[in-house]
């Protein structure tokens, strides 16, 4: 049974990829930061092992990995998923953004994804796995007041192809952009919504549609096959083609 590691693995984008790998047979791991949400997700389901951690804290990581090394009982790791993160891009204007508020952004996005790979690659290179970075497509294009979210999703791009070219042929690495991902309903229960798109948001898209975490997952689970061996350092935008459309002022 192939096994994987999810970081914001019980809430949006990280939720959507763990119950997909788990439909597919896989055993699955995941660590978040929002106890509440890690305790819906853990369940009595032996083949999914959920933990609160901070994937930004040193410590903590190398304490969830503890775990997750008896949990895979002497089993290598085919899959993590570099996911955790802050879901809010907007930190203000650049004059008033505080060097907390860049560095906490860093740290969730670029920092977490450096320690969770540290730890995880002797545990990959056991079972030939593979890693995903999630970036974002704010890594190509921004709104207004969004830098320090654009520049870590950015570093992640740089991070992986350097990593992709760092640890083949043992490990391959790719980035996935997510652009207009609907994550309301799979939020913990106290956060859970119906999601709500009026016909011209709809539009925007050229696929006619919002995105969803599924949509994500999908890729994600083609990426960690056999079948995509031969893809590595490579980024992957799943936008419904808004990155292609050519927007003009009304």
């Amino acid at each position: 049974m192939k096994t994987a590691l999810i970081t914001g693995g019980a809430q949006g984008i990280g939720r959507g990829i763990v119950q997909r790998l788990r439909a597919d047979g896989w055993r699955v791991a995941l660590f978040d930061l929002d106890p509440e949400a890690v305790a819906e997700m853990a369940g009595d389901d032996p083949d999914l092992l959920a933990l609160t951690v901070d994937v930004a804290d040193e410590d903590a990581v190398e304490d969830g990995f503890a775990q997750l090394r008896d949990w895979l009982e002497a089993e290598g790791l085919d899959l993590l998923v570099s996911n955790a993160g802050i879901a809010n891009p907007e930190t203000g204007p650049i004059e008033a953004l505080s060097l907390s508020d860049w560095q906490r952004m860093l740290n969730s996005h670029l920092t977490g994804a450096f320690l969770m790979v540290r730890a995880a690659v002797p545990l990959l290179r056991r079972a030939r796995g593979s890693i995903i970075l999630m970036s974002s497509t704010r890594a190509l294009q921004s709104e207004p007041e969004t830098e320090a979210y654009a520049a870590s999703k950015g570093a992640l791009l740089a991070l992986s192809h350097a990593l992709a070219v760092s640890l083949g042929p043992d490990i391959r690495v790719n980035a996935v952009l997510p652009g207009w991902i609907e994550t309301a309903d799979y939020q913990k229960r106290a956060s859970r919504s119906t999601p709500q798109h009026s016909e011209a948001e709809k539009a925007q898209h050229p696929v006619g549609r919002i995105g969803t975490p599924g949509d994500i997952a999908g890729l994600v689970a083609y990426l960690a096959t056999d079948e995509a061996g031969f893809i590595t350092g490579q980024r992957f935008v799943v936008d419904g083609g808004m990155s292609a459309r050519m927007i003009y002022p009304a």
